[in-house]
């Protein structure tokens, strides 16, 4: 039977000064700061809200890079491989979609993506003159669209705590939505003995509510309304 990988980029780009006042980008990961090379920030930016297989990840590489100059000895696939051991990648292998999806999603952390106006209209520029697409299909991707009840669950949980996937279907299924701060919905989300943060991705893989919960925490993603992290 052939595995189904999906990747996805981890953490959230953001900009430095040096001292002679030149900017530079930098990738954010559980608050450590990471200086990508050329290569690597173009494959990163490629997975950034998107969710790829490999083959795919090489056809994006390719079409960014075909009218550069820049020639690495690193083949894109080693580069990827690197990203990934990083933690700037994320990667999930399943026998199926769904399963490559899930095993994908459950350890990320999820972190909202609010977004400033002046940033949103920063993001709606690049989406235009680099993303190759329409100023109308823009701001489709980036308005603030009315939520289904599973994506204000998972706006509300992880505004207020950082939890994974696999920990926001737990809280959806004990009815967790609001608590008065992070420990209390921890303590809920882990009040049983056998449950532990090494374990519940197995442990809620059988949730009525996996799958709801795993392809709307895909959709807000591939909208831009999260980010992802990792510990």
């Amino acid at each position: 039977m052939n595995l189904t990988t999906f990747y996805t980029a981890v953490g959230r780009l953001e900009q430095r000064t040096d001292g002679q006042g030149r900017r530079y980008p930098v990738v954010i990961r559980r608050n450590k700061e990471y200086v990508l090379d050329l290569q690597e920030m173009i494959i990163w930016n490629s997975l950034n809200w998107r969710i790829a297989q490999m083959e795919e990840i090489g056809t994006l590489y390719i079409s960014t890079t075909e009218n550069f100059s820049y020639i690495s000895d690193r083949s894109w696939y080693d580069c990827v491989k690197r990203l990934t051991v990083r933690g700037l990648l994320a990667d999930g292998i399943g026998d199926t979609e769904y399963d490559a999806l899930y095993n994908l999603l459950s350890t990320l952390y999820i972190i909202p993506a609010n977004m400033t106006l002046r940033q949103r209209a920063a993001t709606l520029l690049k989406l235009v003159l680099l993303g190759h697409i329409s100023l109308s299909a823009a701001k489709r991707i980036l308005r603030k669209d009315k939520r289904t009840g599973y994506e204000q669950t998972i706006m509300e949980l992880s505004g207020q705590a950082l939890l994974s996937t696999a920990e926001i279907i737990k809280c959806a299924e004990m009815g967790i939505r609001q608590l008065p701060d992070e420990n209390s919905i921890l303590d809920g989300v882990y009040s049983d003995p056998y449950t532990t943060s090494d374990n519940i991705h197995f442990l809620v893989r059988c949730s009525p509510l996996n799958r709801p919960i795993t392809l709307t925490v895909a959709s807000l993603y591939l909208r831009r309304q999260i980010i992802f992290d990792q510990i």
